[in-house]
């Protein structure tokens, strides 16, 4: 049985990893900003649920001595707090910039400065960050929140190699259109307003990605075996992609250069603006 922490587990992913660690024996904590808001892991009296804000160090901070003051120790740490702002590059406010980047980049920082010497004290652990797809590509009218995933790439992989001879594994889970509440939440740009040419086209691009997923995104929970497979098997490898139209992508990309590329993704989502 491992301890395990997981941030942003309100909804989404968050959610069923920590529903599906706790299905295999291991002791969940499972921390949000505001605890109580799932109904399911209120429901679970073998996890704990608690207060951690990765945007405010001290809460972080306050978060990972609890667990180790009640566990002793925490062997896997899954970030998956994350929030998505949309818009065009060029219509974002610094707050909005800021509110993404702190969230998704400095969040994951603070949560690993906070692990690490605990996990190498006890000889080791695993780290699992939620990226994206969009960590890969970067999308249109969400430039932002790729911006922070690609990030989440680069961290992933240097701490790979600067944490790997030291017993601590890192994997980076690279998901694409689910089924959660991240887009149901995300943040809007105040400046693309309905009336605006921007919301138009965004909504006509929504539209178009929906295509690689035949309309409907995967249930969600496909994320979180994939997240409990990455922490769990050995020897396991750095990147795990989730879900047919991140697969599709990333293989895509991968096998042609970025303007071969281009035309193959405009003629699949028949996106010729």
């Amino acid at each position: 049985m491992s301890n395990v922490l997981i941030t942003g587990c309100s909804s989404g992913f968050g959610e069923l990893a920590a529903l599906t660690f706790a299905d295999h024996g291991h002791r969940v904590y499972a921390t949000m900003r505001t605890p109580g808001k799932s109904a399911a892991l209120a429901a679970r009296a073998d996890i704990h649920q608690f207060e951690l804000d990765v945007t405010d160090s001290t809460s972080v901070n306050a978060a990972v001595e609890h667990v180790l003051a009640d566990a002793g120790s925490i062997d896997i740490v899954v970030n998956n707090a994350g929030i998505e702002v949309y818009g065009p590059i060029h219509l974002l406010a610094d707050d909005e910039v800021a509110r993404q980047l702190d969230t998704n980049i400095t969040g994951v920082v603070r949560v690993v400065r906070a692990v690490v010497p605990a996990m190498l004290a006890n000889g080791g652990g695993t780290i699992v960050n939620v990226g994206s797809v969009a960590g890969l590509v970067g999308t249109p009218y969400g430039g932002i929140y790729a911006a922070s995933k690609h990030a989440v790439e680069a961290i992933s992989e240097a701490l790979h190699f600067e944490l790997s001879q030291q017993g601590i594994r890192v994997r980076v889970v690279e998901p694409g259109q689910f089924s959660t509440q991240l887009g149901a939440n995300g943040l809007l740009a105040a400046a693309m307003t309905p009336d605006t040419a921007e919301f138009q086209r965004r909504e006509r691009f929504h539209i178009a990605q929906r295509s690689l997923v035949n309309g409907e995104p995967a249930p969600a929970q496909q994320v979180a075996d994939v997240i409990y497979q990455a922490a769990t098997e050995q020897p396991g490898t750095l990147r795990y992609p989730v879900g047919a139209d991140a697969e599709l992508i990333i293989a895509t990309k991968a096998a042609m250069s970025f303007e071969d590329f281009d035309t193959t993704m405009r003629a699949t989502l028949n996106w010729y603006e």
